[in-house]
């Protein structure tokens, strides 16, 4: 009696906590988005403007803004301008150093074609014969690399089941190896604690 209550809490449990779970991730993201208008000054907020709250404009409204924003850097005028702000933004000390470490992250993650994160590698950690998954972020510079006679690889090692943080480490090319799996794959497996096994 009490195996099969058990087997069906179970059942019920794999039911609704990926449910659950997604709701929250997604609420937590229309959450963030929905608060980009608090930027606005208060009387031009869509709440006071409309003089009732509509669910979700803040989420239209900041897409919206993000490819119109898209929209007007593609043309050479939009450019333009963009380099005009860049120009001045350069110019002031604390934010120079925050923009410009941001913009070249999201530029190396964003641009089509780049490397980081679009390899899935299996490397030694924490410690020799035992082995982690990990994504490549890039190779280093010559100029970085004078202690070695190979490209060193660097790469971020996540966490599970949270992996958005973890370690940045280096490694000669030798000593990692590139598995043939996507990174939604890896991504799955970390997450999961290993049990949804990726499909080689």
């Amino acid at each position: 009696m009490i195996s099969h209550i058990r087997r069906y809490f179970i059942s019920g449990l794999l039911v609704w906590l990926p449910i659950c779970i997604t709701l929250v991730v997604i609420n937590f993201i229309f959450s963030i988005l929905s608060k980009s208008l608090l930027l606005l000054p208060p009387p031009y907020q869509p709440d006071v403007l409309l003089g009732f709250h509509v669910p979700g404009i803040g989420v239209i409204i900041t897409l919206a803004v993000i490819f119109l924003t898209g929209l007007f850097v593609a043309n050479y005028l939009g450019r333009r301008f963009v380099a005009l702000g860049e120009a001045m933004m350069s110019r002031i000390p604390l934010v120079r150093s925050i923009y410009t470490g941001v913009k070249q992250v999201t530029q190396t993650l964003f641009t089509p074609g780049g490397q980081s994160f679009r390899k899935v590698l299996l490397v030694e950690f924490p410690k020799e014969g035992v082995w982690s998954i990990a994504f490549q972020t890039g190779v280093l510079e010559k100029g970085i690399n004078s202690t070695s006679t190979e490209p060193m690889i660097c790469y971020f090692i996540p966490t599970t089941p949270n992996p958005t943080s973890g370690f940045l480490m280096m490694a000669p090319k030798s000593k990692v190896i590139e598995l043939d799996m996507s990174v939604d794959q890896a991504l799955k497996f970390v997450i999961s604690l290993g049990v949804v096994q990726p499909k080689l």
